[in-house]
């Protein structure tokens, strides 16, 4: 058994690496929502930032653009050329997404200075990617209602997580301490 854990070693670092961080990561942002009341349908602060922000890139299209609270659910409503767009919901403000990138990042560990630099990058590129996604997936289902499902389901998804995929890429090629090798 020790001889497979000093071959696997590397490999099994990085799924302690990357499950640590992604549970510690994870439980900080339950405690996070856990402030919010879902049965009053509050929203949470960053979801609340990531609609407004869409609503502004939404106004460079049209200016009567705007956003609503949802006194059913809790979710922002997004207007766009007078008409109910989307709804910005929790799961749309892509801060899951960010835990797993860091997981990933914090598991192929490069120099301390260079990982937090990428981190702090890579967040501030998922995160303005994914307001350019909403905007868009907004200003799409505005134009082409009848392809809401396949838009919201399988383009925009890849959209988000191709960002991701290539920063992963990026970074183990470029940056981590297993680029040298």
């Amino acid at each position: 058994m020790k001889e497979y854990v000093l071959q696997y070693q590397s490999f099994l670092l990085f799924l302690a690496k990357f499950f640590v961080t992604y549970l510690v990561l994870s439980i900080l942002y339950a405690q996070y929502l856990n402030q919010f009341d879902v049965q009053l349908n509050q929203v949470d602060g960053f979801t609340t930032s990531v609609a407004n922000q869409t609503q502004k890139i939404l106004s460079l299209f049209d200016s009567n653009a705007h956003t609503a609270t949802n006194d059913k659910e809790p979710s922002v409503k997004l207007f766009y050329n007078q008409k109910w767009v989307s709804r910005v919901i929790e799961g749309c403000n892509a801060l899951s997404v960010m835990i797993l990138f860091v997981s990933f990042i914090i598991a192929f560990t490069g120099k301390w200075k260079t990982t937090l630099l990428f981190i702090l990058s890579g967040l501030l590129i998922i995160h303005v990617f994914n307001v350019l996604r909403i905007a868009l997936l907004s200003m799409a289902v505005y134009h082409f209602p009848h392809y809401q499902n396949v838009l919201h389901s399988v383009v925009f998804p890849l959209f988000i997580y191709g960002v991701v995929f290539i920063l992963w890429i990026i970074w183990v090629n470029k940056f981590s301490s297993y680029a040298k090798k």
